[in-house]
């Protein structure tokens, strides 16, 4: 995934260059204008780049201190109920006073 971001910009920078230069000797600002804003794409990627990476990084060490933590208490393993007393389960609720 780096060497193909690399390429992009890469190719951005060189395709703002050449516009740039164009622009010089032109005497054109559209074509200035139209560089800087490539370039400036250029620049974002690669800051992207770097902002996603420490989040990543933040991420799995935020999940591995969460996976560390002890399973609380009212974390019940699962079992299986037969299907008697799932039939049962509505009459003990209506059944049961609070």
């Amino acid at each position: 995934m780096l060497f193909l971001l690399l390429a992009i910009v890469i190719v951005l920078v060189a395709w703002a260059l050449r516009l740039m230069d164009q622009a010089v000797r032109v005497q054109e600002f559209s074509l200035m204008l139209a560089g800087f804003l490539v370039a400036s794409s250029a620049a974002a990627i690669v800051g992207v780049y770097f902002l996603m990476g420490n989040y990543r990084v933040y991420i799995h060490q935020q999940s591995a201190q969460v996976n560390a933590l002890p399973a609380p208490e009212y974390a019940l393993p699962y079992t299986a109920a037969s299907l008697g007393e799932i039939a049962d389960l509505p009459a003990t609720w209506v059944l049961s006073s609070d």
